[in-house]
């Protein structure tokens, strides 16, 4: 359950559109057998009616429908500590053993479920609620896979075009042949016991000048994105427009010309290799980011760990795994950068309605052309 305030009055949703996102969030080729458990839809407990958001806090609710399994193991109500299914083998790769040592749980469930990349499915819930008002500024947050276990797919040059050719795709891959190998290369993980990780690219559409701010250091925009970006479990990197390539080449390879359009009477770049960001703040370029993925850290061939009680040396237990992820992960950084802009957009533009939002937008736009 979340709860996300801030939300303008005004702002058409609805349950169907976010439970699309969800149903993208369980897909993908390399799932594992959880996906048959979560059949996640959202619930709006409060903040909207009619489809449309009322301006006080929103209530969003996914249903774990797996949750009858263990409610009686985990329930909150005082009483003995269960004995029943405890953990104490730690697995590699996960925060099982460091979770443990640094909250004093002897029972490692405590921690690797709260751990799990299942709280994902709220996050991508409350995305859609942020890509909802961020369309309603004609932006879009779009998201493909551009590399599984080696596997890369050539830079698309239209995101849209490629996010809509993904979405065709079971790893999530605009380029067909790219896709084949990708899907080939997840079979032979699973044959081995393995496991992939891989690249997807999120990319935030006609984002207008000046979200973001360089005078503070923890709201430069850049920062917050890839904060966002990172906070995803198992995510180890993330750049920006052209990113580590840009410690390889020479200041003039890098940065992005400006020109002045006389017939529009606007700034413009030709490229677009800092990722629509500047000093912290969008430049009215697209907002593209890449985001690096390690591979599931349950494998179905374990590596080796200690039991936290005995001490004693063991292969590492299997729960319910993946083979690849990195399709879905695409979707729930969708949803993570969209709340991020989303954030921006009010902090820039804010009202309590909707209209009012769109008033102030409209004005600084008029600004910005006048500039």
């Amino acid at each position: 359950m979340a709860v996300l305030e801030g939300v303008p009055s005004g702002l058409p949703v609805t349950a169907e559109a976010i439970n699309a996102d969800l149903i993208r969030r369980q897909g993908g080729y390399g799932r594992g057998g959880r996906m048959r458990i979560e059949k996640d839809r959202i619930e709006f407990i409060c903040g909207v009616r009619k489809g449309k958001t009322l301006g006080n806090p929103l209530g969003l609710l996914v249903w774990n429908k797996d949750w009858e399994n263990w409610k009686d193991i985990m329930a909150s109500e005082p009483g003995p500590d269960s004995t029943e299914r405890v953990v104490t083998r730690p697995r590699p790769g996960h925060a099982d053993l460091v979770g443990a040592i640094k909250y004093g749980h002897r029972d490692i469930r405590n921690v690797l479920e709260k751990a799990s990349a299942r709280e994902t499915a709220i996050r991508v819930a409350i995305g859609g609620v942020a890509k909802a008002l961020l369309a309603q500024f004609d932006m879009q947050v779009v998201s493909y896979t551009m590399d599984i276990g080696g596997i890369a797919a050539p830079s698309p040059s239209d995101p849209l075009v490629a996010y809509q050719a993904a979405e065709q795709s079971d790893v999530r891959c605009h380029d067909p042949e790219a896709a084949q190998k990708m899907i080939e290369q997840i079979r032979s993980a699973k044959h081995k016991g393995d496991s992939l990780g891989g690249i997807f690219e999120v990319v935030v559409t006609n984002p207008p000048i000046g979200l973001g701010t360089y005078a503070q250091w923890d709201r430069r925009l850049t920062a917050r994105l890839a904060m966002a970006a990172m906070s995803i479990q198992a995510m180890k990197g993330v750049e920006i427009g052209m990113g580590f390539e840009c410690a390889r080449r020479f200041g003039s390879e890098v940065h992005d010309d400006i020109y002045f359009d006389q017939s529009t009477g606007q700034f413009i770049r030709k490229s677009n290799n800092a990722g629509g960001l500047e000093g912290g703040i969008t430049n009215g370029q697209p907002i593209v980011l890449r985001v690096a993925m390690k591979p599931i850290a349950t494998l179905y061939s374990p590596k080796d760990s200690v039991d936290i009680v005995t001490k004693e040396a063991f292969e590492a237990t299997v729960e319910r795994s993946d083979i690849c992820t990195v399709p879905a992960a695409g979707v729930v950084g969708e949803a993570v950068i969209a709340y991020e802009m989303a954030n921006a957009l009010i902090e820039k533009f804010g009202g309590d309605t909707l209209e009012e939002m769109k008033r102030n937008f409209e004005s600084y736009q008029e600004y910005v052309r006048s500039f």
